[in-house]
């Protein structure tokens, strides 16, 4: 009907809420809380734009993938917990490399010292090559290593060797669903007219990419390069009562997968050397680590909304040296 649709999110509702007498919550006083908020404060509200296929699917494949991703996350962890429960120095050698799919192959076939021992070196070689053919050959030797810097066998060892290989199995299960969903949303994001705008900046990735697009889209819904950095969580926060001035603070509000969206694609564009000019200075100004990735992705994301509004690809803006 021609009608700008818009809603108003829970967490600001919930506030809104507080403002009005009474505990009560029922749909008369929920409708009268939204009436109120757009006509009073339209800014709380967040524009519906139309059905977009694409983007439908994509913010449907990404959640799931965030799904895995915390799965992954969570069963990787039980595994280095295991291997430093039973053999510290194996967790060692096998650690860093632990969502390889050689070191998952291993483990699944083999789920404790003894039984990788008892296969030697030349059994372990063989199914390693094929998945890692540059480093199978000095993996097993670093293992074994290992394996001779323990001579006690930790009690709980043979009961580790019954769940290791099945929490390698559901790893390895979760990285390959992982390896699907970024190809489909891979290709999604090729049929999106503003995929090759996103992916000319440095550091944008397919995942970053796509949440940075469901949560975005064109940019419209933002006045400003600040609007979206505020609903980004990027914008600095002030902190002043009276005579105690606490200065700027990094925000604790706003989107936070959005945030994340933007604090990984600045730290994936330090190789980029504009970006990593501008991270240099920010350092040389006594900013740490994060607050300098921080003041960076702010940046990017003034770069991002112009990019949007005007339609125009990425180009790089010399910083100024470092003195």
């Amino acid at each position: 009907m021609g009608c700008p649709v818009a809603y108003l999110p829970g967490l600001t509702m919930r506030r809104i809420t507080d403002l009005y007498p009474g505990e009560a919550k029922t749909d008369a006083k929920d409708a009268f809380i939204i009436a109120e908020a757009a006509r009073a404060i339209p800014h709380t509200l967040r524009a519906i734009d139309g059905e977009d296929e694409t983007i439908a699917e994509l913010e449907m494949i990404v959640g799931f993938d965030d799904d895995l991703a915390g799965e992954a996350t969570r069963v990787a962890n039980r595994l280095h917990g295991l291997l430093t429960q039973i053999h510290p120095s194996l967790e060692r050698v096998l650690g860093p490399r632990l969502q390889h799919p050689a070191v998952l192959a291993l483990l699944e076939r083999f789920g404790s010292p003894a039984q990788i021992r008892k296969a030697g070196r030349r059994r372990l070689v063989t199914p390693l090559r094929p998945k890692a053919p540059r480093m199978a050959e000095q993996l097993v030797e670093d293992i074994f290593d290992a394996l001779d810097e323990q001579t006690v066998t930790v009690p709980g060892t043979e009961a580790a060797a019954l769940i290791v290989p099945s929490l390698a199995a559901s790893l390895a299960a979760v990285l390959d669903q992982r390896k699907l969903l970024a190809g489909r949303i891979e290709e999604l994001l090729e049929t999106h007219p503003l995929s090759k705008v996103l992916t000319s900046m440095p550091g944008a990735g397919v995942r970053t990419e796509a949440r940075i697009l469901i949560e975005v889209g064109d940019g419209n819904a933002f006045p400003t390069a600040g609007h979206l950095a505020a609903y980004a969580g990027l914008a600095p926060a002030t902190r002043s009562s009276g005579s105690s001035i606490r200065g700027e603070q990094p925000s604790r509000r706003g989107n936070k997968q959005l945030k994340q969206a933007f604090f990984l694609s600045a730290f994936a564009a330090l190789g980029d050397p504009a970006s990593r000019a501008y991270y240099d200075k920010k350092i040389a100004r006594e900013k740490h680590h994060t607050q300098a990735l921080l003041c960076l992705a702010r940046r990017r994301a003034d770069v991002l909304f112009a990019m949007l509004r005007n339609g125009t690809f990425y180009k790089p803006q010399p910083s100024a040296a470092v003195t």
